[in-house]
């Protein structure tokens, strides 16, 4: 006789799976709602098929096949689809239909695969962590402990909830940082472009009149007409000015291949003025949120500490951490080798001390987090503040430089000729 798997809703409003034997689906729903359940889903098993689809597949890798993707699904669709999946399991859903509803109406792509393909593993016996660890491009090891955690402790929704709230606030701070940087990019590009033209195609002009008078030229000209005939064809030197932004990104990503180039450059950029200020608060920010995250969700702070290590984004935070991590390990509190490493401020290490006398490290990790994300706001304004001024001064002085030293000789040639 076939066998019919089933979920179905229990009395309670709890999620039941289990199977029965029936000739035919209509008698397997009469059975199942004999048993006192409401069933939600029916389908019979093809236990043959089933064996062999499981025998090809390994255990850790997902049964749905993913479409090949550069890189992973955007923070921007993750948030959404977090927040709505919170929602659904707010409002009392299974979580199977709580997937099947998000699977439908994404646009097919990556994490419309992804979310089927978890949809797949949970109708299978999986729990939601476990099927989604099977996914690392759309859940990383933040995200999936975070479900874990709220699936171990009966929050799901509670944890998403909060998992969404983390990952918006990120996506603001980042957006605020990138935006504060448009406005000056912009202006230099746009001035680098202009000289460069003027360099191609004005200075030469000059060099002929010059030239045509054999007027005695001043240093500035000399060094201004240098300048141009590098930057001009034959030598094309503005093609070395394009590929100068391109290339030095791609040798800070190609240090950023081994640890020791990662810690280098990030050990730099901590060094910049003012610019080394905001990424210091940021990372502060960022891993004070996920690790006060994570312990209110209930990860042990061992493991916790480990995953925030691996997603704050600094390497010299990271190695800063593995220490603190080996510091709790052998019996020592959180804030002294915090304190000994000597990359937060007095403030966060006092909070941080408070929160371990208290019992409340996760509200002072998370109220620390707070604090420095307006803190880079603030800094992220006066930076703005700052370069607007200064750009103004720069495009000043090579303009004027440009006039004078094209000015110089004419001067010259109009007290030659009176």
């Amino acid at each position: 006789m076939p066998v019919y798997a089933f979920e179905a809703m229990n009395s309670s409003g709890q999620e039941v799976r289990d199977e029965v034997e029936a000739a035919t689906s209509e008698e397997a729903i009469a059975k199942i709602r004999q048993k006192g359940f409401f069933p939600t889903k029916v389908r019979e098993k093809a236990a043959k098929k089933k064996v062999g689809k499981k025998a090809a597949t390994p255990e850790f890798a997902p049964r749905k096949k993913i479409p090949f993707a550069i890189g992973g699904v955007s923070k921007k669709q993750l948030t959404n689809f977090t927040r709505q999946l919170s929602t659904l399991q707010d409002a009392g859903l299974p979580i199977l239909r709580s997937l099947q509803i998000l699977e439908q109406q994404q646009k097919p792509g990556l994490l419309k695969a992804i979310i089927g393909g978890v949809a797949e593993e949970v109708e299978g016996g999986s729990s939601l962590s476990d099927a989604m660890a099977r996914f690392p491009k759309g859940f990383d090891k933040l995200y999936v402990n975070m479900v874990n955690a709220g699936e171990a402790g009966g929050v799901l929704d509670l944890i998403l909830a909060r998992l969404a709230d983390f990952m918006e606030k990120a996506q603001r701070l980042k957006k605020k940082v990138i935006g504060a940087m448009i406005y000056p990019c912009v202006v230099i590009t746009i001035a680098v472009t202009i000289v460069t033209a003027i360099m191609i195609f004005v200075i030469p002009e000059f060099e002929k009149i010059f030239k045509d008078f054999k007027v005695p030229l001043p240093g500035m000209t000399v060094l201004l007409l240098t300048i141009s005939r590098w930057v001009a064809p034959p030598t094309h030197g503005w093609a070395y000015i394009a590929a100068t932004p391109f290339v030095f990104i791609g040798l800070i990503k190609l240090l950023r291949l081994s640890e020791g180039g990662r810690y280098v450059v990030d050990a730099v950029k901590l060094k910049i003025p003012i610019l080394g200020t905001i990424v210091s608060k940021s990372v502060i920010a960022r891993f004070t949120r996920t690790l006060g995250t994570l312990i209110s969700a209930g990860v042990p702070i061992l493991d916790a500490i480990n995953i925030t290590k691996d997603t704050c984004g600094n390497e010299v935070f990271a190695r800063a951490l593995i220490k603190v991590h080996d510091a709790i390990r052998e019996g020592e509190s959180f804030a002294d080798p915090l304190r000994a490493s000597k990359i937060c401020d007095a403030i966060v290490v006092n909070m941080v001390d408070v929160g371990e006398e208290t019992g409340d490290l996760d509200k002072m990790l998370l109220k620390v987090a707070d604090n420095y994300d307006n803190d880079v706001d603030t800094l992220v304004g006066t930076l703005v503040s700052i370069l607007e001024p200064l750009m103004v001064v720069i495009l000043g002085v090579i303009v004027g430089f440009i006039v004078v030293s094209l000015f110089l000789p004419m001067i010259h040639l109009i007290q030659a000729i009176s």
